[in-house]
């Protein structure tokens, strides 16, 4: 492993995944965490005999994109939630991608309309709740949420966070922007503490009890069951998947586009293709309890063990056309306090 400033205050590292005699290579910047995609990347490299180089980052890689143009290395990008994909579409720096077997493999609700960026995996927005202080069923969809029952015992991340942004906009796609903000505001005031820390950290203060229910992405509950020193916490909460009575749960992806500027497209296509085969999602799903895209695709242990249950269909385009909005929103309720 290399380590390199490339993108000023935001990188982690650089990875290179490499044989002695690759046969040629790629370059990937992600805003995924590492430990989630590295398995993915090791099981591309040795398949195709090509070298990976990854940039990992918190920020900035819109912003060090546009500054690079022409010259980018940059070949596939790798982000979190509908919103970053859209606005590196919106700001030109993606290319359209024709394949048939990204086509066959990811659904087209988890693909840009025109190629531009497809959707790995998707992630439900749960509810979770205190096992000793919630009844079960006390809570069952997101509008509940704002109910003054709840006054004082939710907990969420930052109301300007993307996964709150995409979540308040699919609010304003379902119930336009009055609604929606009548509804922020109410969560608002529903809060046990001022909106703070990660997914896992709202598991974590139900634990605690400073809060009794929280609002969270699947996929982290269920890397915490396999986390023995953060398992208790997962254990003293039960899921729910919100809105099963009407239009179902929130969902929103991890995806890839492909550079503007890719200097190796077809290695790029081929890390793509990969990325959305049976092999690579499987283990999105084994190794990271995310819900594939592709369909017959076996889930994690932990996360069969919620069951089946019914997803939003709001196309994700939707979401993003409003999320400048929400962002907006949050400020005007001032949900952060």
């Amino acid at each position: 492993m290399k380590l390199k400033s490339l993108l000023a205050g935001s990188i982690v590292s650089l990875t290179l995944v490499s044989g002695a005699h690759a046969a040629g290579e790629v370059n990937v910047y992600s805003y995924r965490q590492q430990e989630l995609i590295q398995p993915m990347i090791d099981a591309f490299s040795a398949r195709h005999d090509i070298d990976v180089n990854v940039i990992f980052a918190k920020k900035g890689m819109l912003e060090k994109l546009m500054s690079e143009g022409a010259n980018s290395p940059a070949d596939v990008l790798f982000t979190v939630d509908i919103g970053r994909l859209s606005d590196l579409k919106n700001a030109g720096l993606t290319q359209p991608v024709g394949s048939a077997a990204l086509d066959q493999n990811i659904p087209s609700q988890m693909r840009d309309a025109d190629s531009h960026w497809f959707g790995l995996t998707s992630r439900a927005r749960i509810i979770v709740a205190s096992r000793d202080r919630v009844e079960k069923g006390a809570i069952t969809s997101y509008e509940e949420l704002a109910d003054s029952r709840f006054e004082g015992l939710i907990c969420t991340r930052s109301g300007k966070h993307p996964y709150m942004v995409a979540l308040t906009a699919s609010m304003i796609s379902v119930h336009g922007e009055a609604e929606a903000e009548k509804w922020l505001a109410g969560v608002r005031d529903n809060l046990a503490r001022k909106p703070q820390s990660n997914d896992r950290g709202q598991v974590k203060a139900i634990k605690e009890g400073e809060c009794d229910i929280a609002i969270i992405n699947h996929y982290y509950l269920a890397l915490m069951l396999a986390n023995p020193e953060q398992k208790p916490a997962a254990d003293s909460i039960y899921v729910v998947f919100p809105n099963q009575k009407d239009r179902g749960t929130h969902m929103n992806i991890s995806g890839m586009a492909m550079a503007r500027h890719a200097p190796n497209r077809d290695n790029a296509l081929k890390l793509m293709e990969f990325l959305a085969s049976d092999a690579a999602q499987q283990m999105y799903a084994e190794l990271n309890g995310e819900y594939p895209v592709k369909s017959g695709i076996p889930l994690s242990k932990d996360v069969r063990q919620w069951g089946d249950f019914k997803r939003d269909s709001l196309d994700l385009g939707d979401v993003a056309r409003h999320r400048a909005e929400a962002s907006k929103m949050a400020d005007r309720v001032n949900y952060d306090g």
